[in-house]
């Protein structure tokens, strides 16, 4: 039986954990230049409908690195549910390749991906959660921290679909995880109820940054106005401007606190210059580690799934 990833919570903690392992694995392997086609002969469909650097830099190089291929397709190439619909895509698709990828801007049309495909459908972005970012993220705190539990995480930003992932990571790992968000712009109330409900980690919602982030281990920022919202980019200038990932704002936070954002950072606005190239930044890192981490992910679900 196939299985997707559109989600973190499509996945136990124990199948987190092996494919951490696999994840580290395979990072060994390819920073001493040992080869691991563990996917010949694999091919990886990847549907974009928003542009992306690291998202579709690390898919298709770490397909080849596996001994596959990735087909990129623009929202040229097939305007899923306007030239055809998007249940057709994914049977013809299912037929050519043996995985798809998807960066969307609806969560439904994911969604609706993975209910008439044949084959794994993972989500590469949507508008509600961006499982494979916090994937690599929390793997990549483990690699600084050296633990994947019990630290804080306090998330300065807006209620986005990589804070939605992260409500969604704790309830398989605990921690605690405050989020420091303006009025209006809060996370969804069904994930956040849902995270709470679970009981596994510590999450609170603040509207001062500074009492967010005081002796927190990570702080993590993300642009305040994401693909699809230039139209309210200056009316959310305004809303986040005392949200802003500082030197000032990260003396607050545990000595030696590491500083992610999942970039593309808008430099000088969610986050300045100086903290993003500082020594307490694991930001390309954590840019690294989509590779890696992904990689597992697919070979997990091709393979062991």
């Amino acid at each position: 039986m196939k299985r997707d990833f559109l989600a973190v919570t499509d996945l136990s903690r124990e199948e987190i954990e092996r494919v951490y392992h696999l994840s580290r694995e395979l990072k060994a392997k390819q920073r001493s230049g040992e080869p691991h086609p563990l996917l010949q002969g694999k091919i990886l469909a990847m549907i974009f409908q928003k542009p992306s650097a690291r998202t579709r830099v690390s898919f298709e190089a770490g397909m080849v690195q596996l001994g596959g291929q990735a087909i990129y397709l623009a929202p040229s190439d097939i305007q899923m549910g306007k030239r055809e619909s998007t249940a057709d895509i994914a049977r013809v698709l299912s037929r050519y390749c043996d995985a798809i990828m998807a960066r969307v801007f609806s969560h439904n049309d994911v969604a609706e991906l993975a209910a008439h495909a044949s084959v794994p459908v993972i989500n590469g972005l949507s508008d509600l959660l961006h499982p494979c970012q916090v994937l690599s993220d929390l793997f990549t705190i483990g690699e600084h921290l050296g633990r994947t539990e019990d630290f804080v995480l306090a998330w300065v930003g807006d209620g986005n679909n990589v804070c939605h992932s992260w409500l969604n990571m704790s309830t398989r790992f605990r921690f605690a995880l405050r989020l420091a968000i303006p009025e209006g712009y809060d996370p969804d109330e069904q994930l956040l109820a849902n995270a709470k409900r679970a009981g596994l980690s510590e999450i609170a919602l603040f509207r001062d940054p500074r009492e967010a982030v005081k002796g927190a281990d990570v702080i993590y920022t993300d642009v305040w106005a994401s693909m699809g919202q230039e139209a309210e980019a200056e009316q959310r200038k305004l809303a986040f401007r005392r949200f802003q990932v500082n030197e000032e704002l990260l003396a607050h936070a545990a000595p030696g606190a590491k500083v992610m954002h999942c970039l593309p950072a808008h430099r000088g606005e969610e986050v300045t210059d100086g903290v993003l190239d500082g020594p307490q930044s694991i930001v390309f890192d954590q840019a690294e580690n989509r590779l890696h981490v992904q990689k597992a992910l697919l070979v997990f679900l091709l393979k062991e799934a």
